[in-house]
């Protein structure tokens, strides 16, 4: 299955979860890396916002 998302896509997380409640949750990534899938076969990524590096599923992003 191939990544919806390419690296350079800015993003944002659709919903935020309580780790992230001090990050806006308007806030945009930028995907840096494509990542396998997960052990559930889900497409992983890594996203940077200013100083905040993350992986996040694909289901948890959408266009910025």
């Amino acid at each position: 299955m191939p990544h919806k998302f390419k690296v350079k896509q800015m993003v944002r997380l659709k919903q935020p979860g309580v780790s992230d409640k001090w990050i806006n949750s308007t806030s945009i990534y930028e995907v840096v890396r494509l990542m396998p899938a997960d052990q559930t076969g889900e497409l992983s990524y890594r996203v940077k916002s200013g100083m905040t590096e993350r992986a996040v599923r694909e289901s948890e992003i959408q266009r910025a």
